[in-house]
C-alpha cells in the first residue's frame, strides 16, 4: 500500500484567511503554486486561484504540504474529501503515534480488520474500530457496480479501518472531513438512489451540475 505522501512536521506559518497581510502574502503563494504542471488541473491558472488558496488553508491547518493536499483532495457533491491514503499519511507523520497498523482477520464474507497505533506519549495501544465485510454489505457499500469492496476488499478494508481511527484519535488531521471512498460508498443522487458517481475538483463539480446533478 502506497502511502508516500509528504506531510510537513511543522504546520507552515502562513494561514491563508487570518488577516489581510497573510491573505495577500497566501494569493502570491498560490499563484506560484497555480503557474505549475505539477498540481492537478482544477488549480492551475486564474480560474484554480480561488481552489489554491483553500488547498493553502488545509494545507496550514492539517501541516501537510501544500502539494500534498492538492493531489489528494477531492470534490464528492460539492464538498471536499480527502484520499484514504493521505489520512493514513497524516495519522504516520503526525508524530503522535506509531505507524499505523492493520489486524485483518476471517476470509470472505467474515472478513474483518481493524487499525491500530501507540500513543507516543503514553505508550498505550490504540485501537480502532473494526470494519468487517457484513458491515460492508449491511450498509450497502459493496452493493453499488463497480464498487471496490468487490474487487479489492482486503485493501478497502484497510482504508475504513484507517479512517475509523482517525476520526476517533485525530479528529482535528481529517477536519471533519470524509475521505472520497467513504463519499463513494454513500453518495445518493437527486432521487436518493444510491450512484457510483465520484468527481475530483470543481471541474468535475460543475461537469456533474450541467448533467443535472445536484451540490447537495
Amino acid at each position: 500500500m502506497n502511502t508516500d505522501i509528504t506531510i510537513a512536521n511543522e504546520t507552515p506559518s502562513v494561514p491563508a484567511f487570518a488577516d489581510s497581510h497573510t491573505f495577500e502574502l497566501a494569493q502570491r503563494m498560490a499563484r506560484a503554486l497555480c503557474a505549475s504542471d505539477l498540481v492537478p488541473q482544477q488549480f492551475r491558472g486564474e480560474k484554480g486561484l480561488a481552489n489554491t488558496l483553500i488547498a493553502l488553508e488545509l494545507a496550514q491547518r492539517t501541516g501537510a504540504s501544500p502539494l500534498a493536499v492538492m493531489q489528494n483532495l477531492y470534490v464528492v457533491q460539492g464538498k471536499p474529501t480527502w484520499s484514504a491514503q493521505f489520512i493514513i499519511a497524516a495519522l504516520n507523520a503526525c508524530g503522535r503515534f506509531t505507524p499505523l497498523r492493520f489486524v485483518l482477520e476471517g476470509t470472505g464474507d467474515n472478513a474483518t480488520c481493524y487499525a491500530w497505533a501507540e500513543d507516543r506519549a503514553s505508550g498505550e495501544r490504540l485501537e480502532g474500530p473494526t470494519v468487517s465485510m457484513q458491515m460492508a454489505q449491511a450498509e450497502g457499500w459493496s452493493g453499488k457496480p463497480g464498487s471496490k469492496w468487490k474487487t479489492m476488499p482486503a485493501l478497502m478494508l484497510r482504508y475504513r479501518a484507517a479512517t475509523f481511527f482517525g476520526r476517533l484519535y485525530a479528529p482535528d488531521l481529517l477536519l471533519g472531513m470524509q475521505t472520497v471512498e467513504e463519499a463513494r460508498d454513500i453518495e445518493v443522487d437527486a432521487d436518493g438512489n444510491v450512484t457510483a458517481v465520484t468527481t475530483r475538483g470543481v471541474s468535475g463539480l460543475k461537469a456533474r451540475l450541467a448533467q443535472g446533478g445536484t451540490k447537495e
